[in-house]
């Protein structure tokens, strides 16, 4: 009876240490996998930010009071108003 136990134990080990090698390994694979992913997605971040300083450079220069005015007058054929021009609006509640 004793040895049948024994033969039990030692076949479950036999059977339970390569089994547990193949989980290993697959969790290894899991990982790498995983690893690559988060890589992927870092560069993409970085690249993303990268691109939003880009356009906010590109909002400021298109924004500047310099380059509106420059529109205004040439291609709208805008000027700065003079003070006789100007007509103050009062409203009395």
């Amino acid at each position: 009876m004793k040895n049948i136990f024994k033969y039990v134990f030692v076949c479950a080990c036999g059977i339970a240490i390569p089994a547990l090698l193949v989980i290993n390994s697959l969790q290894a694979l899991k990982y790498k996998k995983l690893e690559r992913e988060v890589s992927a997605l870092e560069k993409k971040q970085v690249e993303l930010v990268e691109e939003n300083k880009r356009l906010i450079t590109n909002i400021s220069l298109l924004s500047s009071s310099d380059r509106i005015e420059k529109i205004a007058s040439e291609e709208l054929g805008m000027h700065k108003a003079e003070s006789e021009e100007i007509v103050r609006v009062e409203m009395k509640k």
